[in-house]
């Protein structure tokens, strides 16, 4: 199989770092995990900073990274398994935003995913936050966790071409795909060949990752981390908590996932907040004569479904490709993340009505990131890969489950079929199990004041996903009603800006039932 990165590089301790031989030798898994010494040589490592041309994957990407003009890029060695670190070391890519005024130091960022590039995310974040005190005052700092983007190795499961076509989906749940225990076998394999091998696929959670960051915060000089992580983000951002509550200054989570719903619930939670989001959208394009889902909105999701549902038999052209029932689902769930996008939904299902999908391919190749070009960045591969070790596998009946109580509450997705017949868990065949439990990040010693930022319309991580996250944590919670996936690195409301701004700068946190209206 051709692969398209330079994912599946690794090297040798003493290759890539330092002389780490005898620094390293004879120490402890414990010490290995815990810092004390063995990772002593990674902590002190110095960055050496370059231009960041060379750290895009895609053209998209390299267009963005122009939005954070004096940003500076380096590589930080870190060991690939930390119960071995004088093992093989994986290369973290990481890129730094100088502050636009006197800098107190570094804010770590974490854009989500799992899988999404914090190299890209913090020139995005950096843009969104051009006139905000939060720049101003720190070096906004973004990292490619693990598998992701241009650190090394990534995971690499397909080509820019199957991405295209969609031959090769990663997991069943979400979509109406049917996989036998070969096809789950294949795709272990196909990412195992491409990303590293069998190794690299064991070492991509989200509590490795979290160790990586604690090395980012030594290297970067910083006895304790200012942080801020969205969506996925803040599920990195509670298990760093987790397993380094000393070592926390500052956690800004924004669109918070709660740390004790398993994956089912999780999921399911999800779906209905999609559904929610897509009523709204109905709502607004009700009141529009032209529009294609009709005048009432309570026969939007009936509408809907009469116009996609012949699409799993006959798919329409689109962008050079076909786009199928799965395809258009996804391209409205792409445009569902933000209220921005749904007025390219509604005119993507009128397009569908006429016999073609170009704008809803489009939705879901302008949130996958697609350049111009035809390259993929490969988020949507890394986001299968690190899910393996964190979610909780589901067998093949737990899947059909999924599928029935997902089409319950987000009807808009339903096929008006019944697919629970191959439901399987595309990570059924990974190595190893997953390793980060559910719950995580209860009952913690020793953290600070933290800051959850929560959207009430919040289609992706429902508003009682960051609830709960913020009586976990202890946090403190501002609520902000309205609609969307995240907030507080767009700067466009004064309100959060502000809140977030004298939490990060001053460590004062919002009043008990602060809110803020979008």
């Amino acid at each position: 199989m051709e692969h398209r990165r330079r994912g599946g590089r690794l090297v040798r301790a003493g290759a890539g770092l330092l002389a780490l031989t005898g620094v390293l030798a004879g120490c402890s898994s414990e010490e290995a995990e815990g810092g004390s010494g063995a990772l002593d040589a990674f902590h002190e490592q110095e960055l050496s900073w370059e231009g960041c041309a060379d750290y895009p994957d895609t053209a998209g990407e390299a267009a963005l990274l122009e939005l954070a003009p004096g940003s500076e890029c380096a590589r930080m060695d870190v060991p690939l398994d930390y119960e071995d670190p004088e093992g093989e070391l994986a290369s973290v890519a990481v890129l730094r935003v100088p502050a636009r005024g006197e800098s107190m130091g570094s804010l770590v960022y974490n854009p989500g995913g799992p899988g999404g590039s914090g190299v890209v995310g913090a020139a995005l974040a950096f843009a969104g936050l051009a006139e905000s005190e939060i720049t101003e005052r720190f070096d906004l700092v973004g990292f490619d966790p693990r598998g992701v983007g241009a650190t090394s190795p990534a995971v690499d499961c397909y080509t820019d071409e199957e991405a295209d076509t969609g031959v090769v989906p990663m997991g069943s749940q979400g979509t109406t795909v049917s996989f036998t225990e070969d096809d789950t076998r294949e795709i272990m394999e196909r990412c195992a060949e491409g990303s590293g091998g069998v190794e690299v696929l064991e070492h991509l959670g989200t509590r490795d990752t979290a160790r990586d960051m604690d090395v980012l915060r030594a290297v970067l000089g910083e006895e304790e981390l200012t942080y801020f992580g969205q969506s996925y983000g803040t599920r990195l951002g509670a298990v760093y908590a987790e397993q380094f509550p000393d070592r926390v200054r500052a956690m800004v989570l924004d669109g918070a996932m709660s740390p004790l719903e398993g994956s089912f619930d999780r999921r399911v939670n999800a779906y209905a907040g999609f559904q929610g989001a897509f009523d709204e959208m109905a709502a607004t394009c009700a009141a529009e004569t032209d529009c294609p889902l009709g005048t009432d909105p309570e026969r939007a999701t009936e509408r809907f479904q009469e116009i996609v549902r012949p699409l799993r038999e006959e798919p329409v052209p689109a962008l050079g490709a076909e786009l199928d029932f799965d395809g258009a689902v996804g391209g409205v769930i792409s445009g569902l993340y933000s209220p921005q996008s749904w007025p390219r939904i509604i005119d993507g299902i009128a397009e569908v009505e006429e016999g073609r999908g170009d704008t809803l391919m489009q939705l879901i190749y302008d949130f996958g990131l697609r350049g111009p070009d035809g390259r993929w960045p490969n988020s949507l591969e890394a986001n299968h890969a690190i899910n393996c070790m964190d979610e909780e596998r589901l067998t093949p009946e737990q899947g059909g489950e999924l599928r029935e109580a997902t089409y319950a509450q987000a009807l808009f997705m339903d096929p008006g079929v019944d697919v629970t017949d191959g439901a399987r868990d595309g990570c059924e065949a990974w190595p190893v199990e997953p390793e980060l439990g559910f719950p995580h990040a209860e009952d913690i010693e020793g953290l600070p004041d933290t800051l959850v930022v929560s959207i009430t319309g919040d289609p992706s991580t429902p508003h009682a996903g960051g609830i709960e996250l913020a009586d976990t944590l202890g946090s403190a919670l501002l609520t902000v009603e309205g609609e969307g996936h995240g907030i507080v690195s767009l700067g466009s409301n004064e309100c959060v800006d502000e809140a977030a701004a004298r939490y990060l700068i001053d460590l004062e946190v919002p009043e008990k039932g602060a809110t803020c209206t979008l």
